[in-house]
């Protein structure tokens, strides 16, 4: 399968050291091969970097690394294919707009008898990650025409991710530039990092980065991954069926969606 990486934060922060383990499962320590992209929200604006390539050896991931590239929220995905061809339109992160904004998608799994309803969003590529994304995306719009808060989407959001789940295994992470919303069936995990700030240790490359030399007393980031990216830190692992959504790097809902019934709690 594919592998996640997200990260949510209170200030414009580079995910270079994140970035620098996934990068290392896509060929070199793990076998997600197939490809690879990563999205950085700018406002509204969004910088989008892809490669069908094996990340591990990727000349477009190598620029990104050395190209500090400073956002409140990311959305990164390594490939496995198991649905679609290896090519640039089956590659992670999707995008699309809605209500005047850049929404952007990537997922972990493989769903069968994806049953969709036509609408407004259509996919290019033959994945069934992306036929999820735009049929979510028209579930979206036809049931809220006119931009509503997060708040009053997550139930639909979460009832979609359910009846996604369903058809196999779905992990996902959306984004609209303001908040990162995460479900988990299989693997997911999170880790957020605040003051005091210490050192942290990659699984997949011998690199080490002092955080306390790097930020500041305020700064706030949340790092979401498929497997967690560091050896000398405590990662929160989700179960199946847990959601979560971030906004600065803070987690603002959460809940757990059993198979028949749902649960939510918000801190």
């Amino acid at each position: 399968m594919c592998e996640l990486l997200g990260m949510s934060a209170n200030v414009p922060t580079d995910i270079v050291f994140s970035f620098t383990g996934l990068m290392q499962r896509g060929g070199r320590t793990g076998p997600h091969r197939d490809g690879w992209g990563i999205a950085f929200y700018e406002g509204k604006g969004l910088r989008l970097f892809q490669d069908p390539a094996a990340s591990a050896e990727s000349e477009v991931a190598r620029l990104v690394q050395r190209y500090p590239i400073k956002s409140e929220v990311v959305i990164g995905h390594i490939r496995q294919a198991n649905v679609g061809r290896v090519c640039l339109a089956n590659t992670h992160p999707f995008i699309r707009e809605l209500w005047g904004r850049n929404w952007c998608f990537a997922h972990n799994g493989q769903l069968a008898g994806l049953d969709t309803t036509p609408g407004f969003y259509r996919p290019v590529g033959d994945t069934d990650s992306e036929a999820a994304f735009c049929d979510l995306l028209n579930r979206i719009r036809s049931t809220f025409p006119e931009p509503v808060p997060v708040e009053a989407l997550l139930p639909t959001l979460v009832e979609a991710c359910a009846d996604y789940r369903r058809k196999g295994v779905f992990n996902c992470l959306l984004s609209d530039g303001d908040w990162l919303f995460s479900f988990c069936t299989t693997k997911l995990a999170h880790i957020t990092r605040r003051a005091p700030f210490g050192p942290a240790r990659l699984k997949d490359a011998e690199l080490t980065v002092d955080f306390q030399a790097e930020t500041t007393p305020n700064d706030v980031v949340t790092v979401l991954a498929t497997e967690p990216l560091t050896t000398n830190e405590t990662w929160s692992l989700y179960q199946p069926g847990d959601w979560s959504l971030w906004r600065n790097g803070e987690c603002i809902a959460q809940g757990r969606r059993e198979p028949d019934a749902i649960s939510e709690t918000t801190p």
